[in-house]
């Protein structure tokens, strides 16, 4: 079993030291969804959220939600992010009224540490918001699950989920 290494030799929270890791290019994918009903679906697709533009919102909170992680992730570092990319696309069941969200957000860095928290914090806060911009229209809407889908870079090598 490796190290804890957010402890200190007191068994105190500490963040690790990344002084001596190299510089690499790093990026992350992660995503959630949000499942709405019928009437947030047509509010989204038609434009008629009175709150304005659900997907433009959404798509700026997580943008901002990546660039502050590190203000709301205890042990993460302050990263200067290259990019951040907000995607959606619908997975809709017009049989079963079913209308989901499909959120993607990727994040970039070139840096000393890794970029996942800050595509999980950008794929939830993105989900958030569309609650957010829609809950008047229902608040029966469920988020998740969220999960890392990929991340390139650092000493620990590359990752692709293998699961669907």
């Amino acid at each position: 079993m490796s190290e804890l290494t957010h402890f200190n030799d007191q068994g105190r929270a500490r963040m690790v030291d990344v002084s001596d890791k190299s510089i690499t290019s790093r990026t992350a994918v992660a995503s959630t969804s949000i499942l709405v009903n019928e009437t947030i679906y047509n509010q989204i697709k038609d434009g008629k959220n009175k709150k304005g533009d659900v997907f433009a919102v959404a798509q700026v909170a997580g943008i901002m939600a990546a660039k502050n992680t590190a203000t709301i992730i205890p042990m993460c570092h302050p990263l200067p992010l290259t990019g951040v990319d907000i995607r959606f696309e619908w997975n809709i069941d017009e049989s079963v009224k079913h209308y989901e969200v499909l959120i993607r957000a990727e994040v970039k860095t070139t840096g000393l540490t890794g970029v996942e928290m800050e595509a999980l914090t950008a794929a939830s806060a993105t989900a958030l918001t569309v609650y957010d911009m829609c809950k008047a229209a229902g608040k029966e809407m469920v988020i998740g699950p969220t999960m890392l889908q990929s991340k390139t870079g650092g000493k620990n090598g590359d990752y692709t989920r293998t699961e669907a």
